[in-house]
């Protein structure tokens, strides 16, 4: 709890919400699950998931023995062989000579990686923001990519969105809660948390708008 009495995982749901609802119905986004981009659109968010989750999981490692955000480094959240394997179905085997970021993604990935190196909590913010975010949303994105471009369920083309390794999300997504709840941080710090939080929606949000941009719908 913070001194207000309200849990930190309600704090950062609660602070987030504006976001998070501007996130998911970003013109992109819509028009992404609503069928009206081809599977180049899609790929090339896949393209732009692969740096940030790049730059979440490459200090990983380091974070284990963190007393703050080492608890919150599973390895069945680690997303990015199943990104590379969908990658090399989406882009064949020589997808990583073609791989290229927008500058929306350069500076999204660029702060994930200072917070990495630097600040835990600001690495949690992006951390919750990410992969339950995959839990939650991501699984109605997996399930219109099935539907629109025919890939298997939950095969190739998809597998970032299956977590094979959380037979139970609703558990997983409460233990994760009961984790931020618990942090030890004075309430000053998990301020800046939640503010890092808005900061890594809107970081999120400029990706959209720039692959909105590369993917306009012709009238």
């Amino acid at each position: 709890m913070n001194s207000s009495g309200t849990a930190f995982s309600t704090l950062i749901r609660t602070a987030s919400h504006e976001q998070h609802t501007e996130a998911e119905t970003s013109t992109f986004m819509s028009d992404l699950l609503g069928g009206r981009l081809g599977v180049e659109a899609y790929a090339r968010y896949t393209e732009q998931l692969w740096f940030v989750y790049e730059a979440l999981e490459a200090d990983a490692g380091k974070l284990a023995s963190d007393p703050l955000a080492g608890p919150f480094i599973q390895r069945e959240l680690m997303r990015r062989t199943a990104l590379e394997a969908d990658l090399a179905h989406l882009r064949g085997p020589d997808w990583h000579t073609t791989l290229t970021a927008l500058p929306a993604t350069q500076a999204y990935a660029a702060r994930v990686a200072e917070c990495a190196r630097t600040w835990p909590g600001g690495y949690i913010a992006h951390h919750y923001t990410r992969y339950l975010g995959d839990l939650s949303g991501g699984q109605i994105i997996r399930g219109k990519a099935e539907q629109t471009w025919g890939f298997t369920r939950k095969g190739d083309g998809v597998r970032f969105y299956v977590f094979e390794d959380i037979t139970n999300p609703a558990a997983f997504k409460r233990t994760y809660r009961e984790l931020l709840d618990g942090i030890h941080a004075d309430d000053l710090e998990k301020q800046r948390i939640v503010t890092e939080c808005k900061r890594a929606f809107a970081l999120n949000t400029a990706v959209f708008q720039a692959l909105g941009e590369e993917f306009p719908l012709t009238a």
